[in-house]
């Protein structure tokens, strides 16, 4: 998407460049000059405040990602807290979270949370089926066990809960119409730049640079939309750590 957007902004300079010689004289008057200039300096701001909204919103669901993240490696160190105070009965699930845990972190490697990665969502049980599984077996002995087992189960189900809200924020799309017309705006906006420009090595250099710049915001709105994978991913330390801990 970056390299079309790359590719639209630089060849409608290129083609104001072309286009130029060819205006009839009437056409590049000053008068002319200055009402395109002040047409397209509206649509410049148009694009910066679009361009801002993008890119904020952008980070916003970044970071919203990243505390997800965070809270989900904190919640699963505290079922495993949790279950650490309910006794050595609880060895097992211990066992479970943590391989649960692991295998999160290795399906992440192997393929990120995306539309196509459901099975690998489902065959993570959320959880763990394994793990609810023995949490539902515990066998309390006295009021202690028992309260640590409702909480025990309140925290898997939290858990699950994060999983599946990223899941599912990850399949909202990019607000492509906005996308769209931003793309087009700026297409519009380097062909007035270049339609009045002379025709030489450094206005090419600067519309080629400009064009570059624009396109790599455009990049990092598209890759902070995708936290989960591509260039910008969200860290898996927080989640590391959680495991180093689990079982201490």
């Amino acid at each position: 998407m970056s390299v079309v957007v790359f590719a639209g902004v630089f060849g409608g300079s290129l083609l104001g460049l072309f286009v130029s010689p060819k205006l009839p004289i009437h056409h590049q008057s000053q008068e002319s000059k200055d009402i395109v200039r002040l047409g397209m300096g509206l649509v410049a701001t148009t694009v910066a405040v679009v361009l801002g909204l993008l890119v904020s919103s952008a980070k916003s669901f970044y970071d919203t990602q990243g505390n997800e993240m965070t809270q989900l490696a904190a919640d699963y160190v505290m079922l495993d807290r949790v279950l650490a105070y309910y006794g050595p009965e609880a060895a097992e699930a211990r066992a479970a979270l943590r391989n649960v845990l692991a295998g999160l972190l290795e399906s992440r490697e192997a393929s990120p949370i995306t539309t196509k990665s459901l099975s690998t969502i489902k065959s993570g049980a959320i959880v763990g089926n394994s793990l609810v599984g023995r949490l539902m077996a515990l066998s309390p002995q006295n009021d202690n066990q028992r309260s640590f087992k409702g909480e025990a189960i309140s925290v898997a189900l939290q858990l699950g809960h994060t999983r599946w809200l990223m899941f599912e924020q990850n399949t909202v799309p990019v607000p492509r119409l906005l996308l769209g017309m931003l793309i087009a705006w700026l297409i519009l906006l380097f062909l007035s730049f270049a339609i009045f420009a002379p025709r030489n090595l450094m206005v090419v250099a600067g519309l080629f640079m400009a064009a570059f710049a624009v396109s790599g915001a455009i990049l990092l709105i598209l890759e902070m939309y995708h936290p989960q994978g591509g260039l910008i991913r969200l860290s898996e330390a927080p989640l590391r750590a959680a495991l180093a801990q689990l079982g201490q």
